[in-house]
């Protein structure tokens, strides 16, 4: 034979014991065990809320704090971030003004030995034909 769970005999017992008590209290008033069930639950209800604000403000102070923490961690990392891009560009913008300078320079050159070469064949030939 398997063992059964006795959970719903015990859960059985206390809501027969809970009406019991009330009607009892009531003196066998099914009207009133209700309104007296009513104000516990009422009072019990209160008492918990009066006691949640309080908790609600810690864990609100809680999360703000650590949407704080959260957030200027996040602001870090741009910041970080924006950071290596800027100093990237910077970099890369520098090294491109120097390869254009370096290419300006090697067209310089380039075009001073054409000109050079030219004047150099225009004596060539004009000693040719006596100018």
């Amino acid at each position: 034979m398997a063992a059964r769970s006795r959970a719903p005999l015990a859960i059985g017992a206390a809501v027969a014991g809970g009406i019991g008590y009330y009607l009892y209290a009531a003196g066998g008033s099914p009207r009133a065990a209700e309104k007296k069930f009513e104000s516990d639950a009422h009072h019990v209800a209160a008492k918990i809320k009066g006691e949640v604000p309080q908790r609600t403000t810690d864990v609100e102070g809680s999360a703000r704090r650590v949407g704080q923490d959260v957030g200027a961690k996040v602001d870090d990392a741009i910041d970080t971030v924006n950071r290596d891009i800027s100093k990237a560009k910077s970099e890369t913008e520098s090294y491109a003004k120097a390869a254009k300078s370096d290419a300006l320079k090697k067209i310089d050159e380039l075009d001073r030995k054409i000109e050079d070469g030219a004047a150099k064949s225009k004596s060539y030939f004009s000693s040719w034909f006596g100018k």
